[in-house]
């Protein structure tokens, strides 16, 4: 018991730096797509709305190995666009952090996309036409009326995407292996200590760290949530 509550150790301060990383890139890099895609399915209708809908949420019912079988045939050294960066960029994903970041912002991107998409739902829209009626143009409506009032969305959706990334497992190790250093973030390091002997503490360890981020995500979610939705009843 009292191994449990040791420091952590080199690798293992390794693995959580790691993950914290692939999980800021991630949520980072995935939000303006999840923006874009809240938009999209809250403010459009056209043919076939509901089949984007479906390829949105399809990483959430999916198994997340075949996620990352996905990503490896299209990313890896003989997918298409594996090729492309190779050849053009000289750049490739494959065992190397950036290719665990590319699977965890597919794998958060529908708890990102669903927050977002009900938060710009949610705004008044007779606020964006009176904006408009004074003679605002469309992106100054956008940035000054319906995305301070969806802020409360936006945030939600980037801290649950940033813990659903901090978490995930199946399509990284599928995609980019469990590399030290490189691709080996907590929960592969969780998975790769009970594959050794005695490695019970070690994983119980980690997986103890892994919560308390979680949690301190989603408790972060709901009070900038509240926080913002009292700032904004107010004004």
């Amino acid at each position: 018991m009292t191994d449990l509550f040791a420091p952590l150790t080199g690798p293992e301060l390794e693995a959580l730096g790691l993950s914290l990383r692939v999980a800021g890139v991630a949520s980072l890099a995935t939000l303006p797509v999840a923006m874009g895609l809240g938009w999209l399915m809250a403010r459009t209708v056209f043919p076939g709305k509901w089949l984007v809908e479906a390829a949105i949420n399809l990483p959430l019912v999916l198994p997340p190995v075949v996620t990352g079988l996905a990503l490896l045939l299209v990313f890896g050294s003989r997918g298409t666009l594996g090729r492309v960066l190779a050849d053009a960029f000289g750049v490739s994903l494959l065992f190397h952090w950036t290719g665990a970041a590319l699977a965890a912002a597919v794998m958060a991107l529908p708890l990102m996309v669903r927050p977002i998409r009900l938060a710009i739902e949610g705004v008044d829209r007779g606020l964006e036409q009176a904006a408009a009626t004074l003679g605002a143009p469309p992106a100054f409506v956008v940035f000054s009326v319906t995305l301070p009032l969806a802020l409360p969305g936006v945030i939600a959706g980037a801290l649950l995407g940033f813990a659903r990334a901090f978490g995930e497992f199946g399509a990284t190790v599928t995609f980019v292996g469990a590399i030290p250093g490189e691709t080996r973030t907590l929960p592969v390091a969780i998975y790769a200590s009970l594959q050794g002997l005695d490695g019970e503490t070690v994983a119980l360890r980690l997986a103890l760290v892994s919560v308390a981020v979680a949690m301190i995500a989603l408790f972060a979610t709901e009070a900038v949530s509240r926080g913002l939705a009292r700032r904004t009843a107010v004004a």
